[in-house]
Parts: C-alpha cells; structure tokens; sequence
C-alpha cells in the first residue's frame, strides 16, 4: 500500500528512468545482449498487432526461417510454445531477455516482437536492436497513462527511432507523423494507397475481413523486405488460420456465435461492420470494459447501439472500480447514441412485441456476470443472427478486485451452447 501511494505521487517519467530503465540495462548485461544476434522486427499499433506478428512469423516458418515470436497471447522457439495470455503487454526486461538468448542457442535468427506502448515507454525492450518496425494503427487508447494521443503517439513511435526500415500505415492518421520521426527506410501499405495494397497485391485469406486484409499487407510488406517471394508469401497466407481469440467462430448454424478479443471502440466498430454483413438477422453484442482503464474504452457503449441490435452489457477485468460503475459509464454512452435500456423482466414483452414493430430500436440489458450475459444471449439468438462476445479473447483469467480468476469465454459459450442441445 505504502510503495503503491509512493508510486502515484512520483511522475511516470522518473519511474521510467529511475526504476524501469536500469532494469532493462541490467537484463541485457546479465544475458549478454542477445538481440545484437538476431534480425528483430517489432510490431506495434492499437488493434491486430498480435495477428500480424502471428501472420509474419507463419510467413518466415513456412518459408522454413528459422524463426521465433513473441506476442501477447504466446510465444513459440522452435517447436516450444509458451502462452502469455494471462493479462499481460509486453513482458518485463529480463523475461524478454531470457526469451531472446533461448533463442540464441537455439538457433533462431529472425525474432517477430510484439511492442506495445507500456513496453516502449517502461524501456522493457531497452538495448533490444529493431531491423524492421511495424505500425498496425494507432487510435485512442491507454489515456489513463499516456494522458493524450500525441503523447500515446510517441511513445509508439520510439520504436522507429533506431530502426533501419518503417514499415507504416499510409492510411491511418498516425502516418503523417510517423514518417518524419521514423528513421532508415519507410515501406508504406494500406487499403487503397501505399507501396502495397489491396490493388496490387492479391491475398486470399482464411479470414477475409477487411482488416486482416490490411493486417496482411503489413506481414506481406516485411516479408518481401525479408527476400520471400510474391508467390510464396501469397501462398502461406491463404494458409493461415486466425488466431486464438481473433473472429473465432464457435458455432456456426443455426446462429453464429463469434469470441473476439475487441477491446476498443475502433476495433469493436470493425468488427461489428463485418458481423453485420454475415448476417440477415440480429446482430446481438456482449462485453464489458477493463477495471482501472483507459476510460475512453466505454465508448464501446455507443459503438454497439449504433451498429448491434441489442447490446448486453456484463463484466471484464472489472478490478477495484466494480462492474455496476463501469457498466453505467457504457450505458451512459448507448444511450447517447439512442438506446434504450430493457430489464430482463421486461425483455420477455419486447421480444414478443419485436416482430410487430415498424422500427426495430436499439436495445441494452445489464447483466453483471459474465456467464450470466453470454447464457442470455445465447438463449434469445434466432435462427439466422449473430451473437459476438469481446473484450477476452485470448485471454484465460478474470481480474475482481485484485484477485485473478480462471476464465475463458470460448469455454463459457461451448458449456452453455453444449447444455441447451441437451
């Protein structure tokens, strides 16, 4: 308690330097600086970095590199794979370190890196040697510790300040910066303009959303840069099966149920927009925001009136500030967007009513648990609708209070959905 009111009375900048940065000198010390022996490509942005660094690394692996990665939900040397799926950015110094010099001995010679901002800013990846760097996009997220999205902005950026070539979203709003603080060689992509794109580059994907499409342009970029062939990256990619978390279809028929890890506005927006093109019939949304977070993330609340039928409303990662709180701050912001709010008590009335009706209205239930919220939505999906559940994903824990539980959303839907065939 005493380190924790310590902590909020010192400047972030000085616990930067002070604490974090030495830290990350003496993790490289102690493993011998074992990224100065590997071709390091970073990959940062605010939404589909772990699936980008998923993609390159499938690229290289069957192009037969001898290849590693880290990222947010696992890691993989070799035929090893460690999952890090539990709460976690980029992982502290001398875990990546250690990670990085198993790699070493292994054999691994390319190494893809997921870097968030935290990672960039705490020095977590200090003396870390980048060949490539890679932005996905960068939209509002984590104000809570970077205040604003300039500085948001920069702490992204500090990972194009060493290295040798940039590989940037042309289309995104962060590129017009980017490209005068990025150093070496800048290769651009995007959906229309840039060196690729979806005009000159043809990709066939497993997952054909538009933004895996553009999520591929960026692994495609970095791994023509590698010296892989057209043909062959082409080839892998239409080999590639999304990752844990990331559109993951459960069920098919006679509804669909979909886990994605959308977690901010801009990422639950695209998703959304591509749900509601599968489907003739209700699109049906369930999620929450995190505990001690960026609050801009409850804006979700409007995302999902404006482009869902019903929103239900239920826990994530709640911590100290309690689901009933975070869960008003969402409603608050459905509601702007012309939401009403249903009990349950009374949803049984509106679903009677919904067919009569000229004009369907957009509709939120709250529902604390989150078991609770994913068995309702599952219960009241037709034949023919959507039901997408976010903000997990990957992720295999539940954060109340300070006390982490097991959880897994894919494992909730397939006990519920198991019991209703019953």
């Amino acid at each position: 308690m005493l380190l924790s009111n310590i902590r909020n009375q010192v400047p972030q900048v000085l616990i930067n330097y002070l604490w974090h940065l030495p830290i990350g000198i003496m993790a490289n010390i102690y493993y011998g600086f074992p990224s100065k022996k590997l071709t390091v490509i970073g990959v940062t942005g605010t939404d589909g970095k772990t699936t980008t660094v998923n993609m390159l690394y499938h690229i290289l692996h069957q192009a037969n590199y001898p290849v590693a990665m880290i990222s947010t939900v696992n890691a993989k040397i070799g035929s090893q794979e460690i999952d890090t799926g539990f709460h976690v950015t980029t992982p502290n110094s001398f875990l990546i370190q250690k990670l990085l010099k198993q790699m070493v001995f292994k054999g691994v010679r390319f190494v893809v890196l997921e870097t968030t901002s935290h990672g960039l800013d705490q020095f977590r990846l200090w003396g870390i040697n980048f060949n490539i760097g890679i932005v996905t996009n960068i939209t509002m997220d984590h104000l809570d510790y970077h205040k604003t999205w300039e500085k948001y902005l920069l702490a992204k950026a500090k990972l194009f300040s060493h290295t040798k070539t940039a590989i940037l979203n042309q289309e995104d709003k962060s590129y017009s910066k980017l490209v005068k603080l990025a150093n070496g060689k800048i290769i651009t992509y995007g959906e229309k303009m840039g060196n690729y794109n979806l005009g000159n580059t043809k990709l066939k994907l497993v997952s054909n959303e538009i933004y895996n499409q553009i999520n591929a342009l960026a692994a495609f970029a970095a791994a023509e840069y590698l010296g892989i062939e057209k043909k062959e990256i082409i080839n892998s990619l239409s080999k590639f099966n999304p990752v844990s978390g990331r559109m993951e279809l459960i069920q098919k028929t006679p509804f669909a149920v979909y886990v994605d890890f959308a977690h901010t506005p801009n990422a639950l927006k695209n998703t959304l927009i591509q749900l509601r093109s599968k489907t003739k019939g209700k699109v049906i949304s369930v999620f929450g925001c995190a505990g001690g977070r960026d609050p801009y993330r409850r804006r979700m609340g409007e995302v999902s009136a404006k482009l869902s039928d019903i929103t239900i409303i239920t826990a994530e990662d709640p911590r100290e500030e309690g689901v009933e709180a975070i869960s008003k701050e969402i409603s608050s912001w459905a509601q702007r967007a012309g939401a009403v709010e249903i009990s349950l008590n009374d949803f049984s009335l509106w679903k009677v009513n919904e067919k009569s009706r000229k004009s369907t209205t957009h509709i939120y239930v709250k529902i604390p648990d989150r078991k609770e919220a994913i068995s309702f939505a599952i219960k009241i999906a037709d034949k023919g609708d959507v039901v997408g559940i976010f903000g997990k994903g990957h992720e295999k824990s539940m954060c109340y209070g300070k006390t982490e539980i097991h959880w897994s959303d894919q494992e909730v839907v397939k006990e519920v959905l198991s019991k209703l065939i019953k």
